[in-house]
C-alpha cells in the first residue's frame, strides 16, 4: 500500500535480523528501568524518612538530595554519570572502569535513572509519612516501642498503603524516561527503533512499534498496581478511583 508514495512494510518488526533486535531492545528498556527502581526506591525511602526527622542536619541532607536531583533536567544528570563523573576518579581507576566494566553506558543509565527518580520518590514518602496523624505516633511510643519498631509495625504499613498510587505514578515516569539512555548510546526500544530505521527507511513502522510496545507495558503496569491497591487498601481511606 502506497500513502504519499511511502510503502508500508511491516515485516521489518520479525523478519532477521529486526525481529531479534527489536526483542533484545524491549527486555533492556524492562530490565534498566526495573533496576533503575530498585535504586530509586531503595534510595527514595532512605531520603525521605531523612526528611521528617527531627535532626534539623538530617533533614538538610535529605533536603538537599531532593532539590539537586529533582530540579535539574534527567538528561544533563544522564550525560554527567556517563561523560563527567568518570573524569572524576584517578586515572588509574578511569582505566579500570572502562576496562573492567562491561557495557558502563547502561549502568551509568540505571544509576542516574535511580538516582533521579529517587528524589521524586523521597517526596512521595515524605508525604505519606506526613500524612499520618500525630496521635499516632504518640500511641506507638506510649506502647513502649522503639523508633524502628515504630516505623516498622505501625506507621509504614499504614503510609506505604497512601504511598502506592502515587509511586505507581513514578514507576511509570522511570520506565518512560528510560527512553533517554539512547543518547548515551543504549540499546533499548526507542534507541533499537531508530537503528533498525536507518537500514530500512522504515521509521513510521518502527517507531509505532516502539511507542505500542511502551503503552501494552504502561497498561500493564497500572492494572497490576490496581490490583494490588484493592488487596492492600484499608477501608475508609482514599484510594484509586472506580
Amino acid at each position: 500500500m502506497e500513502i504519499f508514495h511511502y510503502t508500508f512494510d511491516w515485516s521489518v518488526l520479525w523478519r532477521s535480523p529486526y525481529g531479534g533486535m527489536l526483542v533484545k531492545g524491549i527486555v533492556t528498556t524492562l530490565h534498566l528501568s526495573l533496576l533503575a527502581w530498585v535504586v530509586a526506591l531503595t534510595l527514595g525511602m532512605v531520603v525521605g524518612v531523612a526528611r521528617v526527622q527531627p535532626l534539623r542536619w538530617v533533614r538538610f541532607a535529605g533536603g538537599a538530595y531532593v532539590q539537586v536531583f529533582r530540579n535539574t533536567p534527567f538528561l544533563v544528570q544522564l550525560f554527567f554519570w556517563y561523560f563527567a563523573a568518570p573524569l572524576l576518579l584517578p586515572k588509574q581507576d578511569q582505566q579500570w572502569l572502562y576496562d573492567n566494566v562491561p557495557d558502563y553506558a547502561y549502568w551509568a543509565g540505571v544509576l542516574a535513572l535511580g538516582a533521579y527518580t529517587a528524589s521524586r520518590v523521597a517526596e512521595q514518602v515524605r508525604a505519606g509519612l506526613l500524612s499520618i496523624p500525630p496521635d499516632q505516633y504518640r500511641a506507638a511510643y506510649a506502647s513502649g516501642m522503639t523508633g524502628f519498631q515504630v516505623y516498622r509495625y505501625v506507621i509504614a504499613p499504614f503510609a506505604l498503603r497512601i504511598m502506592l498510587p502515587p509511586l505507581t505514578t513514578e514507576f511509570l515516569t522511570c520506565f518512560k524516561n528510560s527512553a533517554l539512555a539512547m543518547t548515551i548510546g543504549v540499546m533499548e526500544v526507542t534507541h533499537t527503533a531508530y537503528y533498525i530505521d536507518s537500514f530500512t527507511w522504515h521509521g513510521l513502522e518502527t517507531t509505532s512499534a516502539a511507542s505500542a510496545v511502551y503503552l501494552c507495558i504502561a497498561l500493564c503496569i497500572i492494572g497490576l498496581m490496581a490490583l494490588t491497591e484493592k488487596r492492600v487498601r484499608i477501608v475508609g481511606m482514599m484510594g484509586r478511583g472506580r
